[in-house]
């Protein structure tokens, strides 16, 4: 049989590949990084609706190996699921998004789960530059930069929210489109000390913003001494590791990001002014020369295209880019990781053909991710203008799989 193939080795591109694996489903994953540390730890993410999901096609010893990748292991056990959102003036808890399970991992080390298993059928440093649906009325083939060739009984495009496979989808209206909010976001080790009245907010996460500027800032853990080898350290020794990222709006050329980590940097404690004096003094005391990645924000709201008969198609962010604010981006790449499996898997078993079966996962997407992509926006510009704020805003609603 002709293997799917998947364009993208993330976390949504693996949690396929799994998938079909437990299928007998033939697949092959490209994917344009040269290995799976060439983007460094990553920051993390949440998982939180899509788990009932995942944990129906994915085997039992990959879930816990990703279980084993939570940011705090300790605290999931006993988390109440709380997303708090604060004024950054006092510090005080303003509004608490409605609980739900959750897990909240690192990005790469549940990359590296996922790999377990089926990293024979992983090719790093491929690069795709083609797809070609015009040989065959079967097939589809991946054409790479070196020029070689892969064919497939279908192509699904899985590579993030710059996707190849979009652009030869939709040449004409691929481009995400750009926010009027900057964002920029560190990664750093806190003695407990340090972290401990950041954690006394959430020992997981919490989000918030300033009411006289619109700065919003988050707060996430990344790694606590059990997980990165200081435990026992003493209470100067013991490190923990944490997310701090802060996004604003742009009112003028003055509110544009810096080139450089040390004017970036500088741009996150000058907008620090104002808030409770221990998130201020979290941002002062981030090291001068530590890198500070940049995230243009963007969407795309999974536009229709022509899927070649179900020969191509997309998931994740390559077919439905959306902000961060309601944490939803991953969620909706992995129900569609689930929805696609089920759609392919009557294709090989000759239940449905590709055309039908595809077109009929696509609308399921298309219809949650459109509205799903909005309510994200409308959650990032919420995040940034607290007098608007109310429980029915978007960035406070709720997550759950229609978004209400």
């Amino acid at each position: 049989m002709d293997p799917v193939l998947i364009v993208g080795a993330g976390i949504v591109g693996l949690t396929l590949g799994q998938a079909l694996k437990q299928k007998n489903i033939p697949f092959e994953i490209y994917e344009r990084d040269p290995n799976p540390d060439a983007r460094g730890q990553g920051w993390a993410i949440t998982l939180h609706w899509a788990l009932e999901y995942i944990q129906q096609i994915l085997p039992e010893d990959t879930l816990t190996r990703i279980q084993a990748v939570q940011v705090d292991p300790a605290v999931a056990q006993h988390d109440n699921g709380n997303f708090l959102f604060i004024n950054l003036a006092t510090g005080e808890p303003k509004f608490k998004i409605p609980p739900s399970v959750r897990w909240r991992v690192n990005r790469e080390k549940t990359r590296k789960a996922l790999l377990h298993g089926i990293d024979a059928h992983v090719h790093w440093g491929q690069r795709v530059v083609d797809v070609d649906t015009t040989t065959s009325p079967t097939t589809a083939s991946l054409v790479f930069e070196d020029g070689t060739r892969k064919t497939g009984r279908m192509v699904v495009g899985v590579e993030g929210s710059r996707s190849l496979v979009r652009q030869v989808l939709r040449p004409d209206a691929y481009s995400n489109e750009p926010l009027p909010i900057r964002f920029t976001g560190v990664a750093v080790d806190l003695p407990a000390g340090e972290i401990a009245p950041l954690r006394s907010m959430d020992p997981l996460l919490f989000q918030g913003c300033q009411p006289q500027t619109g700065t919003f800032f988050w707060f996430s853990m990344l790694e606590t001494p059990a997980g990165n080898g200081t435990a026992g350290a003493g209470v100067e020794g013991e490190r923990y590791r944490a997310q701090i990222c802060m996004s604003w709006p742009v009112r003028g050329v003055e509110d544009e990001v810096a080139k450089d980590d040390e004017g970036k940097l500088a741009n996150m404690k000058r907008r620090a002014e104002g808030f409770v004096p221990f998130l201020f003094d979290t941002v002062q005391r981030i090291p001068e020369g530590t890198p500070v990645l940049e995230i243009k924000l963007a969407d795309w709201e999974c536009l229709d295209w022509d899927n070649r008969g179900g020969r191509v198609t997309l998931a994740g962010d390559a077919a439905h880019a959306m902000t961060m604010y309601r944490g939803e981006a991953a969620n909706h790449g992995l129900l569609d990781a689930y929805r696609l499996l089920h759609a392919i898997e009557k294709v090989y078993a000759g239940t449905a053909d590709a055309k039908a079966a595809i077109d009929e996962y696509e609308t399921e997407m298309r219809l949650r991710t459109k509205r799903a992509v909005r309510l994200s926006r409308q959650a990032c510009m919420d995040a940034h203008a607290w007098s608007q704020l109310n429980e029915h805003s978007a960035i406070l609603t709720k997550r759950t799989i229609d978004g209400k």
